[in-house]
């Protein structure tokens, strides 16, 4: 559900720092953010849908709205990316991630700021990106011109993990029917009820989940606003339908049970059957179907030069 539409871009972005310094410490764990091996071919294989591969190297990048460090972390270690800046407008989401890069023994910059107001100067990196972040932003138009701004000449924009208009429909029915089931499944399985906002960091944070985002898309709206702010080669593609599905589907389950109580093996069914069902959606239908029917959009683009 979007924030309401009288809401202001000021209440806007109070909400969103609000709710994700809230939900850091356990974000993670909520979404099953992984830095090893599984977590690199996951961010390297969407990646490469928009950019190819094999891919190459870029000497520095930035991410927008990095939270815990999800993309830039895995890409480090990849060997993607030599150096990076992460931002977020959430203190909380950017102490996580220093957190994360220190373990993982990465020398990543993190960097507390408004996405549509960026304090790095012009042409300064090779590659701006983000996940699951422009739909967040108030002022998408602003924030694009910021991208541009930033990027030197050739480089790359790349965002992805974007909810579509039509894929975020489809996808309330999976979650409002395994909501409706989770009692009998919670009696199956013998777990407890979880207390509300457990993984959102309370019940009060957990009320604000509603609100934080602003937008779904079509796929002209993102190519719109790249192509409005100067970039070329403008590239818009749909991800994962049957998998987010499935996803949508046993996360709702899982979120309504104490998590000690959710037994190893429906772990790894469900995190199996996710990555079966995203196998399927890649080989069979991302290609073959209009984007905006998956539930999210991946755009790219280039700063001409």
């Amino acid at each position: 559900m979007p924030s309401p539409a009288t809401a202001t871009p000021e209440e806007i972005r109070d909400v969103n720092t609000r709710y994700h310094d809230g939900a850091a410490a356990q974000y993670d764990a909520k979404w099953g953010i992984d830095f090893g091996a599984i977590g690199q071919r996951q961010v390297l294989g969407k990646l490469e849908k928009a950019l190819g591969a094999p891919l190459p190297v870029y000497d520095r990048a930035l991410e927008i709205g990095a939270g815990t460090g999800y993309f830039t972390l895995n890409l480090m270690q990849a060997g993607v990316v030599r150096a990076a800046v992460c931002s977020d407008i959430s203190q909380g989401m950017m102490d996580t991630c220093a957190g994360n890069a220190a373990r993982l023994g990465l020398d990543v910059e993190t960097v507390v700021t408004d996405a549509e107001k960026l304090p790095f100067e012009d042409a300064s990196f090779d590659l701006v990106l983000g996940h699951a972040v422009l739909h967040h932003l108030p002022d998408l138009d602003q924030a694009f011109r910021e991208f541009f701004r930033v990027l030197k000449p050739g480089g790359t924009l790349y965002f992805a993990g974007e909810p579509s208009e039509i894929g975020d429909r489809i996808a309330a029915y999976p979650k409002r029917g395994a909501t409706r089931v989770a009692p009998l499944w919670r009696a199956v399985l013998r777990a407890r009820k979880a207390p509300e906002g457990h993984t959102d960091g309370g019940a009060e944070n957990h009320q604000l989940e509603s609100v934080v985002d602003v937008h779904a898309f079509v796929p002209d709206d993102l190519r719109g606003h790249a192509t409005q702010a100067g970039f070329s080669a403008v590239k818009v593609r749909g991800e994962e339908l049957l998998a987010n599905w499935f996803g949508w589907a046993n996360r709702a389950l899982e979120s309504s049970a104490e998590q000690e109580d959710v037994p190893w093996l429906w772990r790894q069914y469900a995190y199996r059957g996710y990555l079966a069902f995203q196998a399927v959606d890649r080989a069979l239908l991302e290609s073959r179907l209009p984007p905006q029917i998956f539930y999210n959009l991946i755009v790219s683009a280039r700063k001409p030069g």
